[in-house]
């Protein structure tokens, strides 16, 4: 018996293969151009809009989607490269909070204009999406609340 697919389940396959295809464009991007994986971008980039430049683990990863433990193992690497540093919170002692360094702040930059320049490649082949740009990023945005 053969299941009938819905278009809540097309949907869902269409958006998977969709974000499989950017996220290995742009994670072979800048492994190759600045030695970072897109998760590490991300990471980086959530730290760069932080509020005082100061970001938890727990925001951290409410901003990104990992746990809290997922986002200290991430950081250990980038504070040994310099990237980012640590420092205990002055208010709790147990709460630890992470900052770029400007070491840190210049590779967001540089890995920024590797994301737009793949993400402008990627709108090139898909006219359609590129002509509603601003209408996709609302619904993404509004995605999955």
């Amino acid at each position: 018996m053969k299941t009938q697919v819905t278009q809540e389940q097309t949907l869902s396959l269409a958006f998977a293969a969709a974000w499989n295809r950017v996220e290995k464009r742009l994670d072979s991007s800048l492994g190759a151009i600045r030695g970072i994986s897109l998760a590490e971008y991300r990471l980086l980039r959530a730290l760069s809009g932080a509020p005082n430049s100061w970001a938890s683990r727990v925001d951290l990863a409410h901003a990104i989607g990992l746990t809290p433990s997922g986002v200290t193992r991430a950081l250990r690497p980038l504070e040994k490269l310099g990237l980012i540093s640590t420092a205990k919170s002055k208010r709790d002692a147990r709460l630890a909070l992470a900052s770029l360094t400007p070491a840190g702040q210049e590779l967001v930059e540089d890995a920024s204009a590797v994301v737009n320049d793949q993400m402008k490649i990627i709108l090139d082949r898909s006219p359609k999406m590129s002509a509603r740009i601003d209408e996709m990023i609302e619904l993404l945005e509004d995605f999955g609340r």
